[in-house]
């Protein structure tokens, strides 16, 4: 064969030598730390007594173990947050407590369906009484809060005592506690959805969650990264923890501020915890008519209403306003909690209408199309919290309630609420009344579109309820308008609308109810 000598080439030598070179430096290495190894057990051995060696070797395996289960813990997402992972701090007065606590039964489930405590400045008549019978929250007296100064002229020291509800709360070593949520005794909480808010978060990090006046100057005066006691706020049981701890030192530090929860926030600064804002708890430093801010609800759960006593009743008619907060609990809460409040903006093609629906609450209808941009901003149907009205007071966008008369919407309140079984499933149904103030007059209009207040009776609002609807990216719900009254129909004239999911791909509303209107 050509080319087979015996010779080597000169990559074969050069590649023998380096397997000649690293065969006796990798024996090497290997005897050299085997010596150590020996070594170190040696001596290891006759330093400690064997039992000892036993001991350490036990309890190094031990942390071990320990910090493996912590790792594996805190990597693990805890269960869903209940109601029984909750307490309540109510604070509340005896002086308003007969008038106030009206609003608490509304929304309070008794009978250890939730926990928490009203804490009051001394005993009132349901001291004694038990919770099952009244309804209510068990009652605490807060501590004695003298020894603390007090130096701001128009404030009230019950605001040192306010202050130290969670603290108190924590310290009272309930089991199971992951979050000490606060209000006032005229605050009106939505639970389910409160849970929802809350299982976002990790119970096990400090957080405390809240939301700011509506109010610019209150804001100004107070801090825009503070949770407004009044709208609630929830604080997570390492920071209560934390809280408690240090404190008592802290209101001593602030004796100079007004409030409860401007000295919370106070303390939470030397924490250096941040508010986490969360726009379903509502202070609402308003007065007049919530209709503007509920009918156009930010898309989000609601959570909270304070203030409750200052503005006009929920519902025109209601016999009080803690009857007219029950009137909602009772049908739209029970029936679909998640989407109570929850804004929809469709139109009604053939009559050139457009259609606001606050579900479970109120159905707006005003002539011409409006765009959603103008709709989901509030009409400013309330004063400012120094009873002026004044568009730059407001910590967000408003408008007007009608740019043009002829824009006026024509209002329908809740009146009915029921769950309807059919082909598709479970639906409610909710049904709203045109409602007019006993002195109302329509503006005049030579628009060639018929009035809604003259031309609809009745709104008829079909939904599943949506129990998953906070579950997704927020996103405001569609809806269609099934049927809506013609010209020159006779008795009482209803539309009714269907609200539901946005299908995939659906287009503008604006443009559905343009179509509608060319055809």
């Amino acid at each position: 064969m050509k080319g087979g000598g015996g010779k080597e080439t000169v990559t074969a030598s050069f590649l023998r030598f380096l397997l000649l070179l690293l065969l006796p430096l990798t024996a090497l290495y290997f005897f050299y730390t085997l010596h150590l190894l020996l070594t170190s057990a040696s001596s290891a051995a006759s330093s400690c007594p064997p039992d000892d060696s036993a001991g350490s070797s036990s309890l190094s395996v031990s942390r071990l173990s320990a910090n493996l289960t912590a790792h594996v813990a805190a990597a693990t997402p805890p269960a869903a947050t209940t109601l029984q992972h909750v307490v309540f701090g109510i604070a509340a007065s005896s002086r308003f407590w007969d008038k106030r606590k009206e609003y608490i039964k509304v929304w309070w489930r008794p009978r250890g369906a939730m926990r928490g405590y009203v804490w009051l400045d001394r005993e009132v008549r349901e001291s004694n009484m038990s919770t099952a019978r009244t309804g209510l929250p068990a009652i605490r007296i807060s501590s004695d809060t003298s020894a603390f100064p007090y130096t701001h002229r128009r404030g009230h020291r019950s605001a040192i005592r306010i202050s130290r509800i969670v603290s108190e709360t924590f310290r009272l070593g309930l089991p199971g506690v992951r979050w000490f949520v606060m209000g006032d005794d005229d605050t009106v909480f939505f639970p389910d959805n409160l849970l929802t808010v809350l299982n976002k978060f990790d119970h096990r990090q400090p957080y405390y969650i809240g939301s700011l006046s509506e109010s610019h100057l209150q804001n100004i005066y107070f801090s825009y990264g503070m949770a407004y006691g009044g709208g609630g706020f929830a604080i997570s049981r390492p920071l209560a923890e934390a809280l408690a701890r240090m404190q008592d030192g802290c209101l001593r530090r602030y004796p100079a501020l007004y409030g409860s929860d401007d000295r919370i926030q106070a303390c939470m600064a030397e924490l250096g915890v941040p508010l986490t804002k969360h726009p379903g708890f509502h202070q609402y430093d308003v007065y007049g008519d919530l209709l503007g801010l509920l009918a156009s609800h930010p898309v989000a759960p609601l959570v909270t209403l304070h203030h409750l006593d200052v503005v006009k009743p929920l519902f025109p008619g209601a016999r009080s306003r803690p009857a007219a907060v029950r009137r909602l609990f009772d049908g739209p809460v029970k029936l679909d909690a998640a989407g109570v409040m929850q804004q929809s903006i469709c139109y009604d093609g053939a009559n050139r209408w457009t259609v606001s629906v606050a579900w479970g609450f109120a159905v707006l209808v005003a002539r011409g199309i409006m765009s959603p941009r103008e709709m989901e901003m509030p009409a400013r149907t309330f004063l400012n919290w120094y009873r002026r009205a004044d568009y730059t007071a407001y910590a967000f966008n408003t408008r007007p309630l009608a740019r043009s008369p002829c824009q006026k919407p024509a209002v329908y309140y809740l009146s009915t609420a029921r769950r309807a079984d059919g082909r598709g499933g479970e639906t409610t149904v909710t049904r709203y009344e045109r409602w007019r103030h006993p002195n109302e007059t329509r503006p005049a209009c030579r628009w060639d579109i018929t009035d809604p207040d003259a031309h609809l009776d009745h709104v008829v609002v079909l939904k599943k309820p949506d129990p998953g609807l906070w579950d997704r990216s927020p996103r405001r719900n569609c809806c269609r308008v099934l049927s809506s009254p013609k010209e020159g129909e006779k008795g009482e004239k209803t539309m009714t609308i269907d609200v539901g999911v946005c299908r995939e791909g659906e287009f503008s509303q604006v443009d559905a109810g343009k179509a509608s209107s060319a055809k």
